[in-house]
């Protein structure tokens, strides 16, 4: 090694600080938190059901997904759910508002009578509203804050 001129021996210190800036530079893998507000709930009964879902086919239901995040919280006027470590894409988010804890959305003659909301607050046409509509872009940015006005059709 001491007959090497000096730059050689320096060459696999360079090509390392070149290949370290190249990982700090490369945001691509960075996941996101995705923090929902959800608003005008009617009660504290029961329990707020939460899935986000990078699948159009899944939304809203999100029952058969595999790469959904699901969550659970206590009903509130006013509750927030956080979605930890989502990588950067497409997603929707649906809620409900299981009021009575069955775990499930009730319906009267196919109109739940439960309250809903989905996020960028889609609107319904002729039932729940396309992956489309209340989909939204998580990057390796910063984290993703969306508010959702629970919807109730009867009460």
């Amino acid at each position: 090694m001491q007959n090497r001129p000096r730059s050689i021996q320096k060459l696999p210190a360079i090509a390392l600080g070149v290949a370290a800036l190249g990982t700090l530079g490369n945001t691509a893998s960075v996941r996101q938190d995705v923090v929902v507000t959800a608003v005008d709930l009617r009660s504290s009964e029961g329990t707020v059901l939460a899935c986000l879902t990078p699948s159009d086919g899944a939304f809203p239901d999100c029952a058969k997904d595999d790469n959904s995040q699901k969550r659970m919280v206590r009903a509130n006027t006013r509750v927030t759910i956080v979605f930890n470590d989502v990588p950067p894409g497409e997603y929707a988010i649906a809620l409900l508002h299981d009021e009575n804890g069955n775990g499930k959305a009730d319906k009267t003659l196919f109109l739940p009578t439960e309250g809903f909301g989905f996020s960028r607050n889609a609107k319904l046409r002729m039932g729940p509203p396309r992956f489309s509509a209340a989909a939204f872009q998580v990057s390796s940015d910063a984290p993703v804050y969306q508010t959702i006005r629970m919807r109730y059709l009867s009460r």
